[in-house]
């Protein structure tokens, strides 16, 4: 396999920082590294991105988070060279995007419903599909969690006002809304969120949050989550739990492993070591 990282903006001979020691230890255990131009990708010309890119293996990549259409340009820019993403275009959508996971996993997530656009008149359906109550705002791929009271929690769905004027300043914020508003019905928990890593379905990897890369509780029951990760069919993911103030282990957000960060509490030759190791059928 190859792995693919993004170029430093002002030396593009080199990994960017943030990847560099992923792509040391993949050179160290004898994986071919190749340099992506993340502003190329970003900007819509993916086949200038992967010039630097050798074809004829698989190619994983770990990188700056892409928008999905941006991702599928990516894949069909790296098979124009020869090269074969292990991630196809349909499943990194599906991962990276709250709805193209949320129907399999609704069991072990909180309860959502979410517009297409961000216009108000589709926030008030989804709104009132979820009844009352408290509620967190985000978009399909990310919340506004670090704007916390004026950006992200709803008090009470029922006040229609007040929850618009979370949406909207969620919306100036954000600036660019990914798909539409989600609403997401909140619930209590009473732990750190873990972040587990997952190659073709098994859970390969148990450690912190980027967020509280220091905090780590005991680890996580999955006993209901596995089955439905696998059932995803995804090759590369990771599917952060917290403990819910039940006991209940919840999953609060699912994305794609290529575009998901390591917390610096974990060593980069274990995020390789899963990423090259995988399961034999």
């Amino acid at each position: 396999m190859i792995l693919l990282v993004p170029a430093d903006v002002l030396h593009p001979r080199r990994v960017d920082a943030h990847f560099a020691p992923e792509a040391d230890a993949a050179c160290a255990a004898g994986v071919e590294v190749a340099l992506v131009d993340h502003d190329l990708l970003a900007a819509g010309d993916a086949d200038r991105a992967v010039r630097r890119v050798p074809g004829g293996d698989e190619a994983v990549y770990r990188g700056w988070m892409l928008d999905s259409a941006r991702y599928a340009e990516f894949a069909r820019a790296l098979e124009r060279r020869g090269a074969t993403p292990r991630t196809g275009a349909g499943q990194y959508r599906r991962a990276h995007e709250l709805p193209g996971w949320y129907a399999d996993l609704a069991e072990v997530t909180p309860p959502s419903a979410w517009t297409a656009g961000d216009d108000r008149e589709a926030f008030e359906r989804a709104r009132r599909s979820l009844g009352t109550g408290p509620a967190v705002l985000r978009d399909y791929t990310k919340s506004m969690k670090h704007h916390w009271h004026e950006a992200a929690f709803i008090p009470d769905l029922a006040d229609a006002d007040a929850a618009w004027a979370v949406a909207r300043r969620f919306r100036e914020l954000r600036e660019d809304v990914v798909g539409g508003f989600v609403l997401r019905r909140f619930e209590r928990f009473a732990s750190a969120e873990v972040r587990t890593w997952w190659v073709d379905g098994a859970c390969r990897l148990v450690g912190p949050h980027p967020d509280t890369p220091g905090e780590l509780p005991a680890d996580p029951d999955l006993a209901a989550v596995a089955p439905l990760v696998a059932g995803l069919g995804l090759p590369f993911v990771t599917a952060d739990l917290v403990r819910r103030d039940d006991g209940a282990w919840r999953v609060v957000e699912l994305g794609d492993g290529q575009v998901s960060d390591r917390p610096g509490t974990v060593a980069p030759e274990v995020v390789i070591e899963l990423i090259t190791s995988r399961r034999v059928p």
